[in-house]
């Protein structure tokens, strides 16, 4: 396993030569690492501990066009952002679409791309409608955990992409937060043990993939998967963030370190929610209380003189057990924006402020 733990970081790696990650010059955390030291601490090394999530791309909660699609992705590109990751189920094919033109004229050595698995597409007269994509492709799917159903599912997001490799692969949304499955995603669960996790397995061995892993929005499947099978770097989305961090705190980060397995963080503002989006998570409702938790962790950081955009992204890049951020925009100077908040030194004294008042944890590790 350390030879081929050794060979992911390696690959991995490729960007952190030619200087990909210099735009996060001095960004320290609490253990007074920088980030070319805090790189050694993980199995699997991002070109920077900052990424590009592909929900917006696919038309997430309101219309995207492909022109500003295209910008936003060249603002995060110009910005130094190497890292990125979509998905079939992201406007039901729209997001791999765009993502491959955009990364199609670059050189393939120089990025990081992740994509799921578990969703099967296929043509619809009438496609369904949906609450989280906005005019998406005119594609209805169907569930395919099973080995061959993981390779078909890749083929054809290479083939939506028009590149000819993924570097990272996430069996997504096997969890019970899925409204498909609920209670019985643990039958889903046990198709995807028996198929999809030795499939990835074997396709990492083969070097078809440099690792792979679950994408979903609880802790979970992660939990009963490290019991199983050797994933590489899990993609948690909503469960580390300024608003919500105890449980993967407590369960999930303890046992990823035990298995030696990174974690990318999806959706560090909870949807927009810590940008100011009266939206929390990617279902919209706002857990009651939360509105005036936000409040007074902006003005804080109002107080301190910073934002809480910038302090909630630090925040969930600042475990060692995190490899990246991934927030998702659809504006080309957000983009840009969220990488300069990488670079911002928030004073010690904010964070000390949120502990003694409640907001955040004591054992939550914040950067310096």
């Amino acid at each position: 396993m350390n030879s081929r733990r050794k060979f992911i970081s390696k690959s991995l790696q490729m960007g952190m030569a030619t200087g990909m990650a210099s735009y996060l010059p001095g960004f320290a955390f609490e253990n007074g690492t920088d980030m070319k030291e805090r790189s050694k601490l993980n199995n699997i090394n991002l070109p920077s501990n900052f990424g590009l999530g592909g929900v917006a791309i696919g038309n997430g909660f309101r219309p995207t066009t492909d022109e500003l699609a295209q910008q936003a992705m060249e603002g995060a590109w110009e910005a130094g952002v190497r890292f990125f990751d979509t998905s079939p189920w992201y406007g039901l094919g729209l997001s791999e679409r765009r993502f491959g033109r955009f990364l199609h004229n670059k050189k393939r050595e120089e990025y990081i791309l992740a994509t799921k698995v578990g969703r099967i597409l296929k043509a619809a007269k009438e496609p369904p409608k949906y609450n989280t994509w906005k005019d998406a492709s005119p594609f209805d799917y169907e569930y395919d955990y099973t080995a061959s159903g993981i390779r078909r599912s890749i083929e054809d997001s290479l083939q939506r992409l028009g590149i000819n490799s993924i570097d990272i692969v996430f069996i997504h949304d096997l969890s019970p937060d899925n409204g498909d499955m609920k209670e019985n995603w643990k039958e889903y669960f046990k198709v995807a043990t028996e198929g999809a996790m030795p499939e990835l397995t074997k396709m990492r061995e083969e070097g078809l993939i440099k690792g792979w892993g679950l994408g979903v929005n609880r802790i979970e499947p992660i939990l009963e998967t490290l019991k199983i099978a050797d994933p590489d770097v899990c993609l948690s989305a909503t469960q580390y963030s300024l608003m919500y961090h105890e449980d993967a705190l407590e369960r999930l980060f303890p046992a990823c370190e035990d298995k030696g397995v990174n974690i990318v963080v999806g959706a560090p503002l909870n949807a927009g929610f810590l940008a100011g989006i009266d939206r929390y998570d990617y279902w919209g409702e706002i857990p009651e209380g939360f509105k005036e938790k936000r409040k007074k962790m902006s003005e804080l950081a109002e107080k301190h003189g910073t934002d809480l955009r910038t302090a909630a992204l630090q925040f969930s890049a600042a475990p060692d057990i995190v490899s990246a951020v991934i927030p998702g925009t659809r504006y080309p100077e957000q983009a840009r924006e969220n990488v300069e908040s990488m670079k911002v030194k928030i004073p010690q004294e904010f964070w000390e402020e949120l502990v003694e008042k409640k907001l955040i944890s004591e054992k939550a590790p914040w950067p310096k």
